[in-house]
């Protein structure tokens, strides 16, 4: 599967807004947002008239980026937002954040949710019991995830654990740190996910 190897900070700067895809930088002076707070290229310091178009394609992006979600997948989530009873919108939203991958990194485990893609591919996690190296596997409300026994041997993994230790985990969310163990408590509701788009406008795009 194809995945995006340049540099993800171009990223944020061409959304117009932090996507907190490097991790622990993203919270500095050195973030991209903060030194260039413009589009990367050329003209990327021109000021353009968006077109309502141009609007949603740009919050189908941004929501694409921060979750790390190639766009055949995240289509193929927005289908089965549709199919499920409520806000379209939100449940997209929902289902994004149930990722595996995601909610590893709620919980403190990875610096960020491409290091998180990483670890659990690399697999150092199990769900209820039993190991997944699947990133975008979805979790259930009451799904256990923990950090296999063996990883925990590993000093890499022991510093990138203490080094993200003190980040806040959502209330749909709960973390053991003794038991390095998480548990979905339910999937969230729009006021408890801090992803920075404009569901409404994804919706829009893929209903033309």
């Amino acid at each position: 599967m194809s995945r995006y190897t340049g540099a993800v900070c171009k990223l944020c700067r061409r959304e117009g807004k932090k996507l907190f895809l490097k991790g622990e930088r993203c919270y500095t002076g050195k973030c991209s947002i903060e030194r260039r707070a413009y589009a990367p290229g050329q003209h990327g310091q021109g000021h353009k008239k968006t077109s309502e178009y141009g609007l949603q394609l740009r919050a189908k992006q941004q929501a694409r980026r921060y979750y790390g979600i190639q766009e055949g997948q995240f289509h193929k989530y927005f289908l089965m937002a549709e199919r499920k009873t409520g806000v379209t919108g939100e449940n997209l939203l929902r289902i994004c954040e149930s990722r595996l991958d995601n909610v590893v990194y709620l919980l403190g485990w990875s610096s960020s949710r491409a290091e998180a893609r990483q670890l659990v591919c690399h697999g150092h996690f199990k769900v209820n019991g039993k190991k997944v190296d699947i990133p975008s596997y979805l979790l259930k409300a009451g799904d256990v995830v923990s950090i296999k026994e063996k990883s925990l041997d590993s000093e890499k993994f022991k510093a990138v654990i203490e080094a993200n230790s003190g980040r806040p985990v959502p209330a749909w969310l709960e973390c053991d740190a003794e038991a390095k163990s998480g548990k979905v408590i339910n999937l969230p509701d729009r006021e408890q996910i801090e992803a920075p788009v404009e569901e409404h406008l994804i919706v829009e795009f893929y209903s033309k």
